[in-house]
């Protein structure tokens, strides 16, 4: 233990792992006792075990062990508000941002002390200012970018609380437009923290909020997974989409914003288990539409890369990719569909699925679809004979 507090059920950590556990964890309990804790308990410094903990410091010096230093008391509401007062032209705002950025690393309790001293509405203020960004002379753009990039990045680093996602976006939902705006016209950096920012907005969104995003909104999100601005930004934007896809239109959206060829053409060199299986649900939930297919059969490799895709990544990823082969099987298999399953291996696969454990959903899934192509075939004349 460096800087030991004591939590209202008695207990003693360090500050640094119960801020952790609390805050970026997003914990209510005590871990010991399993007791519940509020959002805002106090962490009381426990200043006999410190001096302990420093003595024993200083006695065993002669081993080589540093003595801890004494901490920095959290910085209080008070000093927050008045540095962020005194914020008022860019250079100034620039200075400040510096600073709290300086002292939301101290601590995660300085976290929650600038979130309550009014830090993530004064953040979001300058965000906003992207909105204005082609009034600004070329000399202020430069300063006004800056700004914004550091502000998105603190807003995302804060963890801010539940509550707070949801004041920001607000009732109109006019700050998830101007993150909309920084995704169209911001630099990679700033592009990807509204994205990680928007993830974790929409986990706490109410439904019909997700249902009134625009199409302009899916096709940002899916030119960052084609940008591939970043491993963090690309797994958020997955994640973002499954969460949205199930509501309202949101699949029609996203198949006319082109995700599904952008998803086929990234499981095309897809290494990572965790990724393949997003893309795969994904692609899974857009076939479920007439539109999410159309686009899917579009595209020369998709029944390809999908099939190659079972019994090589996981059984989760199995189970997606032959769901998927299922959608086109029941609702879009045409003859010259049913050829090329036939030609790419597919048929050959799900033979294979069900000789080896891969599952028992998907194996009862490849069965079905078996079924449902002996009798395509037998009604196809347009088949050869030898395959009829």
């Amino acid at each position: 233990m460096k800087d030991p507090v004591i939590v209202p059920t008695g207990i003693t950590y360090d500050r640094e792992s119960i801020e952790k556990w609390l805050f970026a964890g997003k914990k209510n309990t005590c871990p010991v006792t399993k007791q519940e804790l509020s959002a805002d308990c106090d962490l009381t410094p426990n200043h006999t075990l410190r001096r302990l903990i420093q003595s024993w410091c200083t006695m065993n010096a002669s081993y080589g062990i540093e003595r801890i230093p004494t901490p920095k008391p959290p910085m209080n509401k008070t000093q927050i508000a008045k540095l962020i007062k005194d914020a008022k032209s860019p250079q100034l705002k620039i200075k400040c941002l510096q600073k709290l950025r300086s002292i939301a690393s101290e601590s995660e309790t300085n976290k929650r002390v600038m979130e309550a001293a009014g830090a993530v509405e004064f953040l979001a203020s300058i965000v906003m200012t992207i909105n204005t960004l082609e009034q600004v002379s070329d000399d202020g753009v430069e300063v006004l970018t800056r700004a914004i990039s550091e502000a998105l990045g603190m807003l995302y680093n804060l963890h801010v609380s539940e509550a707070g996602l949801k004041s920001l976006i607000g009732k109109n939902g006019e700050f998830i437009e101007t993150l909309l705006r920084v995704m169209q016209n911001g630099n990679y950096e700033s592009r990807a923290y509204a994205v990680l920012l928007l993830k974790s907005m929409i986990e706490v969104a109410e439904p019909m909020r997700m249902i009134s995003l625009r199409t302009e909104f899916f096709i940002e999100l899916v030119q960052g997974l084609k940008d591939q601005i970043s491993k963090q930004a690309s797994k958020a934007t997955l994640q973002l989409l499954v969460q949205l896809c199930p509501w309202g239109r949101n699949k029609v959206k996203a198949v006319e914003a082109g995700a599904v060829s952008v998803l086929i053409e990234s499981l095309l060199d897809c290494s990572e288990r965790r990724t393949c299986e997003m893309v795969l649900m994904l692609l899974d939930m857009l076939c479920g539409c007439a539109e999410g297919r159309a686009e899917f059969l579009k595209h020369g490799a998709g029944l390809a890369i999908v099939s190659k895709k079972i019994l090589r990544v996981s059984q989760v990823a199995s189970d997606r990719a032959v769901r998927i082969l299922l959608s086109i099987s029941k609702f879009s298999a045409t003859p010259i569909v049913l050829q090329e399953m036939l030609q790419f291996g597919v048929v050959a696969k799900l033979c294979l699925t069900l000789q080896v454990d891969c599952g028992e959903k998907a194996r009862e899934k490849a069965k079905e679809i078996l079924k449902l192509h002996a009798r395509a075939w037998k009604s196809c004349s347009c088949l050869p004979n030898n395959l009829l």
